[in-house]
């Protein structure tokens, strides 16, 4: 299904079949639909897509979120990506809400990949014209990829639900670790100048490998904490961290996160660190059995919709951000 507009630029929303619960938000905000599409694995694992209406001249959107099997549903982004691009379609976006190997960002000994700069080529090749997605786990990702990037952040969102339920007289922004005290500064701005406190990591000489929280930078006694972190993936990091705060005497302890990967055990270690309360955004599927009593998930869906409809319009996609990339 399609949108046209007055000028007939058409805009056509395509979903993978790793998050169509997102996909069918999307399409909801924007009151249009996904496009149908016949999508299936042949028995030694290869992807096979083809669309079931034209895609000639459109303005296409290609949402896939990467949860596990993370590479299958990276691959089966750039096969739609490529069917696309032979089918004529005039620009094509891919919306990434979880972008993935952001981790591997770069070389922190010899002989490693970036693979962040692989999937950004890997993008590009298969026919992408443009990147949507949502709080890389280092800005600098935006570079990898030679075209517009658009680098969303789901704080404005996380920071007015914790507005409305803990209010901010009494708040204290954590940061994990030094290396996230940037994103944290922001996110004291968005709770009226709250306070800023980080965990100091150091590492156990008699423990190779390993880090150790161990105390914390900043006021926190009797506050409520607002731990922060880009994604949670294990939970052993962010659970250390709600372990030391409380150990410093801080009151209710709230986790926010954009992405909630949850690879086990995290459900178990975030439902018993003593956190009041987990909030994560959608961009990845939150299965059943990822999901614990005091887990909150807000949609990004509303986010998506409207990045889409500047992208779509040649609008101003940090005017969502007042103007602020």
């Amino acid at each position: 299904m399609s949108w046209t507009t007055d000028n007939q630029k058409n805009l056509m929303l395509f979903s993978g079949r790793a998050h169509p619960e997102l996909a069918e938000a999307v399409a909801k905000e924007l009151g249009i639909q996904v496009t149908p599409q016949t999508a299936r694995d042949f028995a030694n694992g290869e992807i096979f897509v083809r669309f079931e209406d034209s895609v000639r001249g459109s303005d296409a959107f290609v949402l896939q979120s990467c949860p596990a099997p993370l590479n299958k549903w990276l691959m089966e982004q750039l096969i739609m990506i490529d069917a696309l691009k032979r089918g004529s379609a005039k620009r094509i976006t891919a919306i990434l809400p979880f972008y993935p190997y952001a981790r591997q960002d770069k070389k922190h000994r010899g002989r490693e990949p970036i693979s962040a700069r692989l999937v950004a080529d890997l993008l590009k090749t298969a026919g992408a014209d443009r990147i949507i997605t949502v709080d890389l786990h280092t800005d600098q990702i935006q570079g990898f990829f030679d075209g517009p990037v658009d680098h969303m952040h789901a704080q404005g969102q996380l920071a007015e639900y914790v507005r409305e339920h803990y209010g901010t007289d009494n708040v204290t922004v954590v940061s994990p670790d030094s290396g996230r005290v940037r994103v944290a500064e922001k996110w004291a701005d968005a709770l009226n100048g709250a306070p800023l406190a980080f965990i100091h990591k150091t590492r156990d000489p008699l423990v190779p490998n390993q880090v150790k929280s161990n105390r914390v930078v900043g006021e926190v006694e009797g506050r409520i904490c607002v731990l922060i972190d880009d994604m949670i993936d294990t939970g052993g990091t962010i659970a250390g961290a709600v372990r030391v705060l409380k150990e410093a005497g801080a009151g209710d302890v709230i986790i926010a996160t954009t992405h909630g990967v949850f690879s086990d055990p995290a459900a178990e270690r975030l439902a018993t660190c003593g956190a009041k309360e987990v909030i994560a955004t959608d961009t990845l599927p939150i299965t059943p059995d990822k999901q614990f009593a005091n887990l909150t998930v807000l949609s990004i869906a509303p986010l998506l919709a409207q990045t889409i409809h500047q992208v779509f319009e040649n609008g101003s996609v940090t005017s969502l951000f007042d103007g602020v990339a």
